[in-house]
């Protein structure tokens, strides 16, 4: 089973912000997808810590999460769903946010550090290893306070933009669960993202 970890802040007045772009793209393929995301207690035989939402993809073995740590302990649920998933950090890809990056920019890596994201932060102290994929969305940069812009909601124009990274995240995330390779999920995926970039 391969597990995919889309972080953000739990309630509704965290909804549509931007630093719940991962909860967006797993919503967007679950409904894509006729799915519903239930709680922990869905899951059979799984013991640990039940601060989550999940919806199971049985075509592909894999299960969608959005932790409801809130983001800075987003962590405590990962480490525990893996060991229960009998999975390794190379089959779990966590879904977040990326302020450095355009909006609506995808970026597909197999690993890396935290680039600051808080997030990332507690996953990777949660697994202990950095060897994990993730897909970044880019949210673009604000002249605001890194804090405030994050927790802020897209403008109407630039919703409609990022409505269309969602689908393309999806598309990624679908492609890397049914074919397990992400090197040539990137190859795939980073050519078409990059198409007409400058230099």
């Amino acid at each position: 089973m391969k597990l995919v970890i889309g972080l953000g802040n739990p309630g509704p007045e965290y909804e549509g912000t931007r630093h719940n772009a991962g909860f967006d793209v797993l919503d967007f393929l679950a409904r894509r997808e006729g799915l519903l995301f239930e709680p922990a207690s869905s899951l059979e035989r799984y013991g640990g810590p039940s601060a989550f939402t999940c919806a199971r993809l049985f075509e592909t073995d894999a299960l969608l999460v959005k932790p409801q740590t809130f983001m800075n302990r987003s962590g405590a649920v990962v480490a525990p769903l893996l060991a229960w998933a009998g999975a390794g950090p190379e089959q779990c890809m966590v879904v977040l946010d990326d302020l450095d990056l355009p909006l609506a920019s995808l970026r597909i890596r197999p690993h890396g550090g935290s680039g600051g994201h808080n997030g990332l932060k507690s996953i990777l102290s949660s697994l202990g290893t950095e060897l994990f994929p993730r897909l970044r969305v880019g949210i673009g940069r604000s002249q605001t306070a890194a804090a405030r812009h994050v927790l802020e909601r897209f403008a109407d124009e630039e919703r409609e933009v990022f409505e269309r990274a969602l689908a393309e995240a999806a598309d990624a995330l679908f492609t890397w669960l049914r074919v397990g390779d992400i090197e040539a999920c990137m190859t795939r995926f980073h050519s078409r993202w990059n198409q007409g970039a400058g230099p």
